[in-house]
């Protein structure tokens, strides 16, 4: 799946309920979009605060559509500005500089499959409803938010081919219990997106219920990151350069003072742009993007947020 920059124009917006902008992209030259399969996500360069960052945002329409692209941005007033800036900048007309896309959260082969959104978690999960039903695959979907007048998507999901495979829930009436996870079983998968208390509690959930860590898929939008810790020493073998890594520093932050760079867009360990491999020492995972079996491998690390629990480190950058 490519990753090449691609500039895009904002051909409609349209304010939703629970502060969720939804957004259409097309391409100026009304050229086809690159290939797409559900879950997958852009990156969208978003200028805020005097910077420009980077923020990832899922693709939430069909997949098999390549005349345009849809995004779900919820406005978070305590996030680092990123959804802010977009919700009070963004018209139609405009244009968006984005990469991608990129896909962590593909559907895998399975005879049944559930799908568990919490508010703007369900963007991907809309487009694996079109995929699924494209397939003729079985599936449910489960969309959880605080209230009837807060729910996004309304339109979208009493229009759309899956229509009938979708539950909606809301916080203050029907309340989403873990009831919806599935019994476990070895040709069954879950996916789950939201916030990230909500995640952790549906996951912690399908694991007590016995459903295998490779059937239980996530994404996280944002996460709490702990970036601080004992001082430790990062070799970076490649170049030559071993630094300190302060008790409040990242590893990308350390590398740069020696003007070693890595790419980092989303600095909070989900999106894995970060990721470098590892030649000797144990990581201190902190990322929400890496599966438990690659954490126990140690083989990779996300150096925007990840520390390390040997005194020395040594990564092939």
């Amino acid at each position: 799946m490519t990753t090449d920059s691609l500039t895009l124009t904002v051909t409609a917006r349209h304010d939703d309920a629970g502060n969720i902008m939804r957004l259409r992209l097309e391409d100026p030259t009304g050229a086809p979009l690159p290939p797409v399969t559900a879950g997958a996500h852009i990156d969208v360069l978003v200028e805020t605060r005097g910077e420009a960052i980077w923020r990832q945002y899922s693709l939430a329409g069909d997949p098999a559509d390549r005349t345009s692209w849809h995004l779900g941005i919820l406005k978070e007033p305590a996030s680092r500005g990123g959804s802010v800036a977009l919700h009070d900048a963004i018209r139609e007309g405009q244009s968006l500089r984005i990469t991608g896309p990129r896909n962590h959260f593909a559907l895998a082969e399975a005879d049944h499959t559930v799908l568990i959104g919490g508010g703007v978690g369900i963007t991907p999960m809309l487009a694996m409803g079109y995929e699924l039903a494209a397939r003729g695959a079985p599936f449910e979907m489960h969309y959880a938010t605080r209230s009837a007048d807060r729910t996004a998507f309304r339109d979208l999901l009493e229009a759309a081919p899956f229509a009938g495979h979708v539950q909606v829930y809301h916080d203050d009436a029907n309340r989403i219990t873990d009831a919806v996870l599935p019994p476990p079983d070895p040709c069954t998968h879950v996916y789950i997106c939201g916030p990230q208390g909500f995640m952790d509690w549906m996951i912690g959930a399908a694991e007590v219920m016995g459903h295998a860590s490779a059937n239980i898929h996530r994404e996280y939008f944002s996460a709490d990151v702990d970036v601080s810790g004992e001082t430790f020493e990062v070799e970076a073998r490649a170049s030559g350069v071993t630094v300190t890594v302060g008790r409040d520093e990242s590893i990308v932050a350390a590398l740069a003072r020696e003007g070693i760079k890595i790419d980092v867009k989303c600095e909070e360990g989900i999106c894995g742009t970060c990721i470098t491999d590892v030649i000797d020492g144990t990581p201190d995972h902190r990322d929400q993007f890496l599966t438990d079996e690659e954490r126990e491998e140690g083989a990779e690390i996300c150096t925007c947020c990840s520390r390390s629990k040997t005194a020395r480190l040594v990564l092939d950058v």
